[in-house]
Order: structure tokens, then C-alpha cells, then sequence
């Protein structure tokens, strides 16, 4: 007969000297760790070996039983463990060890895209292919930032396309249709070790049609005020916050602004050179006086007047964490709408805010061809080749009126204002 209540294995006190097991039957023990801690386990038998799963802590008095999260183990209180020590004999009887398919799952789940593409590298594409450094500069450069730290079971079709898209806009069709080619390679490697594991990538992925597949997402002015609003709730890294506000504020894509090297500002001008903008052309942005506040102060720790300006090392590396710190924005903002009873925001990437930019500046009255320019497009025919004009003082007027239309968004409580001066 079970021994224990809730409050039994409360009062229960800790010997200094040695850990205590109490039975309560049904291979349910409580164990009361010298040190006052106290967890669940259950003892059973397999291949002849006495074995111990640990099933979770005592759940604090008062508190609700916890939904076990992927990798972690639940606080739980009597009755829950008494559920799981049911289920593990259950498993036992069907002649499933519970304790090695755990063992599984958590290995499952620490298989991330990087560490496969780093097992297709070493035990692969170095031993069989003359481009591997090619692999894995590529690997290293465009894909880990992106979706490197997601399990590689969840890795899904929209990932890779939303992927695809971003080094399209940033390095051409050309560099996406090749990375496709080489992840494509490595996930078929993989599938053919793992039976659980299922390709994401399928055919009509490739960048051949970039017309028919350019992206036409806008952010909307609830959305915008959604992110920023999101922004203020992901506090690591601390570098993220301002790095997407750049994105807006410059107009610039997802890599130009995440590389922002400090010897590129002079004053309240940014020269992004023409090796790693996608013209091959220097393009030059005067910054705003909103689009400066969020460089910062020179980091702590460097010497030299050079540094990254958005960065998760104190400036000696750019930073590159896209997807995780992705998801914790959506996750933010996916929690301000719940609370507010709004629908989900629908999906969207780092691009889009590009485009917004872009259409914001059609909204607030700049000519096309300074807005175009603003941007960094190349102004094709005759006038690519003739006209040399770097239209800096239009290219001025233009990110400052976006900066002042993207203010009054924010605060649409001075929209009457506004409206009135106009």
C-alpha cells in the first residue's frame, strides 16, 4: 500500500550523513539527498541489472504539478509521481526500458543542424570531396546563424526557405541555389544514417524564378509597433534590440547592419564597402539622429578604435545568434497579443522590414529615385553608367522623413498632431 501524502514526504527530514530512500510502492521511492533536496525515482530490472529512473523533484507545497519540458524533469507531487512510476512499469511489461528510450529522446533532441553539418563535414565531405572547405565555409557563414541551433528533427521546409530567402536578398540566387545544393547533401547523408530523421528540403526550393518568389511582406503599423514593443522584452543579447531597430532605421539587410564595423562611421555618415554590400558598389547611409543613438559607446575591454557594434563579444566578433534570438522575439510578441486578444502574428522574417522601410518612404512622400537610392539600388541604363551623384543631402531628407513617419507609428497619440502641421 502506498506509504506516503503530500505532506509526509514534506516533513520528511534530511540525514547529513547519508542519502535516504523511502518506499512507496510500485518501485516509487522518495530520495531525500543529504543536502535537504528530495526527487522521485523508480527502481526496476533490466538484463538482469538493477537500474534507477529519476522522474522529477518534490513539488513545493502549494504549488501546481509542472508539464514536463523536452530535457528537463518536472516538479511533481505525489500523486503525479505515482502516475509515472505507473506508466514506466507499463513500459516495462511491453519490454521497453524507460530509462534507455530517455536516453534516446535526450540525445534526440541535443542533435542540432550544426552538430550534424559538423559530423557531414569530419566524417564525409573531408574524406570524399575536394570542396569541402567550401562546405563548411558556407555551412559556418549562412546556415549555422540561421538555423544552426535548431534540432535537427524540427527543422522544418519553412526554416530552409525563409533561409534561402535571406541569402538571396543578401549573396543572389547564385549562393542560394549553392547552399541549397550543399545542405541538401548533407541532410540526405544524415537521413541515411538516422531512420527517425526526414529531409525537410524537396524539390521547387531553388532561387531559379527569383521574380516569382521575391517576397512581398509589409509590416503593418500595429506590427511594427509589435516588435518594438517585443524588442523591450528580449533582454539577452543586448545587442538585438538596437540591431533590428538599425534594420528599419537604415534600411539595410539582414547582414549589412549584423557586420557594422565601427572604422565604417565617420561622423553621421556610414560607408558600407562595396565587398560586402550586394552592388559590389560602396553604398552610403546618413545616419539619423535615431538611427545613431542606437550605435552606443565604444565596449569595455578594446583597445584599438575598431570594433563590431553589434555584438554578443564586446565588439571583437559581429553578431550572428539570428534564429534563437528570432524565436524569443516572436515568442514576446506572440504573449502581448495573447494578453491583448489579438490573433498571432502572421509570419514574417527579417527582410520584411527592409521592404517596410521602403514602403514607408512612399508614404511619407520621397521621389522614388531618392528613396531607390536610399537603399542602395542601382539606378540602371544610361544613368547607371553616367550618373555618379552619391544624392546624399536626398538620401538625407529620405531616412529622415522615414524616421519621422516611423515615430509617429510608434506613437500614434501624436497622429493628430502630426496631421495638423501638415
Amino acid at each position: 500500500m502506498p506509504k506516503l501524502t503530500d505532506a509526509a514526504a514534506h516533513k520528511r527530514k534530511a540525514d547529513p550523513d547519508k542519502r535516504i530512500e523511502i518506499h512507496d510502492g510500485n518501485g516509487l521511492y522518495l530520495v531525500i539527498q543529504p543536502t535537504g533536496a528530495k526527487s522521485w525515482a523508480y527502481r526496476y530490472r533490466a538484463d538482469g541489472k538493477s537500474r534507477k529512473l529519476t522522474l522529477g523533484t518534490l513539488l513545493e507545497q502549494g504549488a501546481k504539478p509542472e508539464t514536463e519540458a523536452e530535457g528537463d524533469l518536472p516538479a511533481l507531487n505525489v500523486t503525479e509521481a505515482r502516475q509515472r512510476a505507473s506508466a514506466a512499469a507499463v513500459k516495462m511489461q511491453r519490454g521497453i526500458d524507460p530509462g534507455t528510450e530517455r536516453k534516446r529522446k535526450e540525445a534526440k533532441v541535443k542533435k542540432t543542424v550544426s552538430h550534424i553539418l559538423d559530423q557531414f563535414i569530419e566524417r564525409y565531405a573531408k574524406p570524399n570531396l575536394r570542396s569541402a572547405d567550401q562546405y563548411e565555409s558556407t555551412f559556418d557563414r549562412l546556415v549555422k546563424p540561421d538555423i544552426g541551433d535548431y534540432s535537427i528533427y524540427e527543422v522544418r521546409r519553412s526554416h530552409i526557405v525563409n533561409m534561402l530567402d535571406d541569402i538571396d536578398d543578401e549573396s543572389g540566387p547564385v549562393m542560394a541555389d549553392r547552399t541549397l545544393a550543399y545542405v541538401r547533401k548533407a541532410f540526405n547523408w544524415y537521413a541515411s544514417r538516422d531512420d527517425e530523421f526526414n529531409s525537410p528540403i524537396v524539390k521547387g526550393m531553388a532561387r531559379t524564378k527569383t521574380k516569382d518568389r521575391a517576397g512581398k511582406r509589409v509590416l503593418a503599423d500595429d506590427e511594427i509597433r509589435d516588435v518594438w514593443a517585443g524588442l523591450e522584452r528580449v533582454a539577452e543579447p543586448s545587442c538585438y534590440a538596437p540591431y533590428v531597430k538599425s534594420l528599419l532605421l537604415t534600411a539595410t539587410r539582414r547582414n549589412e547592419s549584423s557586420r557594422l564595423h565601427s572604422s565604417e562611421i565617420d561622423g553621421d555618415i556610414w560607408t558600407i564597402p562595396g565587398d560586402r554590400y550586394k552592388t559590389k558598389l560602396d553604398h552610403v547611409i546618413p545616419l539619423t539622429a535615431a538611427a545613431k543613438a542606437l550605435i552606443g559607446e565604444k565596449p569595455e575591454g578594446i583597445k584599438a578604435n575598431s570594433w563590431f557594434v553589434f555584438s554578443t563579444t564586446g565588439g571583437e566578433k559581429p553578431f550572428s545568434g539570428f534564429s534563437k534570438a528570432k524565436r524569443d522575439l516572436e515568442a514576446a510578441i506572440a504573449e502581448i497579443r495573447k494578453r491583448e486578444g489579438r490573433d498571432p502574428m502572421p509570419s514574417w522574417r527579417l527582410h520584411d522590414i527592409r521592404r517596410t522601410a521602403r514602403s514607408l518612404m512612399s508614404r511619407a512622400k520621397v521621389a522614388t529615385d531618392h528613396a531607390e537610392r536610399a537603399l542602395g539600388h542601382v539606378i540602371g541604363g544610361v544613368r547607371e553608367t553616367y550618373d555618379r551623384y552619391e544624392y546624399l543631402e536626398e538620401k538625407r531628407a529620405a531616412f529622415e522623413a522615414l524616421a519621422g513617419l516611423l515615430a509617429v507609428i510608434l506613437s500614434p497619440q501624436t497622429n493628430n498632431v502630426v496631421a495638423l502641421r501638415g
